[in-house]
């Protein structure tokens, strides 16, 4: 009936538009030479030229050189699942035939070659498998509409990731981001032979075996703790299959017992290799989608003949094996040295990671990882992030990462200052710092030293877990127990008070505001000083924090002080651990001379005692010999003599006046 002419109709010119366009690009191996194709205004319907057995079997050949053609570019599953919606909509076809259902494991090409036997049927499937083709070819990877008006979706692989070789352009702007013009050899070899490998002895970190490459193991190694402290497993972790195995927390074996200075057992800090493995996978991924906003990352892996997408044991010697000589010491090498992969979902990533993990954890995995972490942010949303242009993200002569690498990782911008969100010089200019709150915190020595001033975003992260850095290196401290971070109500007041007098600070973190600034924080923060002690604190140009801080010290509450005689005045005592990743010699108790020593990361526990910041001295004196004598006796909040180390110095930038002891040698943060 009508629906008949309608289909025989649309038949025709599917079969006048293919042959059209085979027309428009002749190939004269596939015609004989007195067969020349029709000139362009001739007719489609030449029944004198050939027969419909030739034109059948001429079209049939058309058709399979099309079908490989295409099959290049176009997925196998987008070509199956559309020509299973052509075929549905032809009366010809059976519906349980082997051309309309074709099995999982044939090809586009053998799917493309079973029509039925010749007829009308065959034909038309023949124009519509064709036309298929040719839509591909037009629309490349756009949404495209079925013969019915449906869309036909994206197939899901194309959504998840798309894979490709690293332009060179992009492989040149980054390698010069990273090492600059001018390549120092030793900072090379210090980037190239560092990997993300795991410490089977001290259980829980990652081991760096030379210099530089801290400023990017350090910020993963507290991402990693994050997962294996305190999000074992969360309901997003579809990939990374569920563990089956013994509990989170496991005992230590007996060749592990006397592992650094810290006995892991006690600390319950020991973890197997999957835990460690899952772990890692997840704060990677962590790390690398929220650089890409959360919307997408890229991942960068090797290039090497045989290294593929399965855990096979031979992939580290395939590995080892490729990169020999390869120190990236070119661009040329560099580009063909890495391939890229982009994901669209967090499952597609981690699925990425942990089946390209012996990439990461062969020699180049950290440089790897810190490529993946610049590609996901974006070459140019990087350069948008720094301030200074014309320096590498790699510090010379030493080699060490810089802080737009740290703060790259921990929040996801390329920043290079530590202070919460954006400080406004006037006249246009700008510095921008941390945006954001964080889950992993940042503290730093040259805080200590009047260098810098780290922001509230950094200093109180979501989770108890800080990367520490020194004048030349960065390690990772944690604790136990997430309330440790609890303020009560008059830290919470001074926090408010400091972020506002911050907010006033124009010196780039150097700690004073001017006399109008002052006015304008006593009016935002209700706070009621005297004029006794406005003169004491306003005798220059300038206030400073401490003076300010010591006169709320003073100032009741109830005029927006920090003074509250009915506050508990105890010292509050906590545990927090220090893990520095760098391989260090370590003599053991039962050494004997002639013997190798080990070298392993260092695991310190600290034993924390912080009184109230606005406790007089002379009070804490007196209540140290109360609480002394009385019937209650806490071992880890007994008063012991102070000890004193640069690491003591980065955690009194986070709690004043704290008072730390550890046993065995001092914690290391070089």
């Amino acid at each position: 009936m009508n629906i008949r002419g309608m289909e025989d109709a649309d038949d025709e010119e599917l079969q006048m538009a293919f042959r059209m366009s085979l027309q428009a690009a002749p190939e004269a191996k596939r015609s004989k030479p007195g067969d020349n194709a029709l000139p362009v205004a001739s007719p489609p319907h030449t029944p004198s030229v050939e027969t419909a057995e030739a034109r059948e079997r001429r079209l049939q050949r058309e058709l399979r050189a099309a079908a490989a053609e295409q099959r290049r570019i176009v997925p196998k599953n987008i070509l199956a699942s559309s020509s299973k919606n052509l075929v549905k909509n032809s009366a010809e076809e059976p519906e349980g035939s082997s051309v309309s259902r074709p099995q999982a494991d044939q090809g586009s090409s053998d799917f493309l070659r079973k029509p039925s036997s010749s007829g009308p049927g065959s034909c038309s499937l023949s124009k519509n498998i064709a036309s298929v083709v040719d839509k591909y070819h037009g629309l490349g990877q756009q949404a495209m509409k079925g013969d019915c008006g449906e869309k036909v979706a994206r197939p899901k692989r194309r959504v998840e990731e798309e894979r490709h070789q690293l332009p060179y352009q992009m492989a040149e702007q980054l390698y010069n981001m990273v090492f600059g013009t001018r390549v120092y050899k030793d900072v090379l070899a210090q980037w190239c032979n560092q990997g993300l490998s795991s410490d089977s002895e001290t259980s829980l970190g990652l081991v760096q075996r030379k210099g530089g490459p801290c400023g990017v193991l350090a910020p993963i190694q507290a991402t990693l703790l994050k997962y294996l402290l305190f999000v074992p497993k969360d309901e997003g972790d579809s990939v990374i299959p569920d563990y089956t195995g013994p509990s989170l927390v496991q005992g230590v074996s007996s060749h592990n017992a006397e592992v650094s200075t810290t006995k892991l057992s006690d600390a319950g800090l020991m973890f197997s290799d999957y835990q460690r493995t899952r772990a890692l996978i997840r704060a990677m991924g962590e790390i690398l989608w929220r650089a890409g906003g959360k919307q997408k990352a890229v991942v960068a892996a090797l290039n090497i003949n045989g290294f593929d997408f399965n855990h096979s044991e031979q992939q580290d010697e395939i590995i080892e094996k490729g990169l020999q000589g390869v120190n990236l010491d070119s661009v040329a090498e560099f580009q063909h040295v890495i391939r890229i992969t982009t994901v669209f979902s967090l499952p597609a990533l981690h699925h990425q990671l942990e089946n390209l993990l012996h990439g990461f954890r062969s020699r180049l995995g950290a440089l790897l990882f810190l490529f993946s972490a610049l590609l996901s942010r974006g070459l140019d949303a990087v350069q948008s992030d720094r301030d200074d242009l014309g320096q590498p993200l790699v510090t010379l002569p030493f080699g060490h990462a810089s802080q737009e690498i740290v703060n790259l990782l921990l929040c996801g911008q390329a920043v290079p200052n530590v202070f919460d969100e954006i400080m406004n010089l006037g006249s246009g200019m700008c510095l921008k710092g941390i945006p954001m709150n964080v889950e992993v915190g940042f503290l730093t020595l040259l805080e200590y030293l009047h260098f810098c001033k780290v922001g509230q975003f950094l200093k109180c992260p979501r989770w108890p877990i800080w990367v520490v850095g020194s004048e030349s290196h960065y390690s990772v401290l944690f604790a136990l127990d997430t309330s440790i971070q609890d303020e009560n109500q008059l830290e919470t007041r001074e926090a408010c008070i400091r972020r506002a007098f911050d907010a006033q600070d124009q010196s780039g973190g150097g700690g004073f505001i001017s006399l109008e600034a002052l006015q304008q924080l006593l009016i935002e923060m209700k706070i009621d000083l005297s004029q006794e002690m406005l003169d004491r604190i306003c005798n220059s140009d300038i206030v400073i924090w401490n003076d300010l801080w010591q006169a709320l010290l003073q100032l009741d509450k109830s005029r927006g002080g920090l003074k509250d005689n009915d506050a508990p005045m105890g010292k509050r005592s906590f545990q927090l651990y220090h893990f520095n990743g760098i391989a260090k010699t370590v003599v053991n108790s039962s050494y004997v001379e002639g013997e190798l020593s080990h070298q392993r990361p260092q695991l310190t526990t600290l034993r924390v005692t912080v009184p109230p910041k606005w406790t007089p001295d002379f009070i804490l004196t007196s209540e140290v010999g109360v609480a002394q004598s009385g019937p209650e006796k806490n071992p880890v909040a007994k008063e012991e003599p102070a000890q004193q180390a640069p690491l003591v110095d980065c955690i009194r930038t986070r709690w004043q006046r704290a008072i730390c002891n550890w046993s065995g040698d001092a914690p290391s943060i070089v």
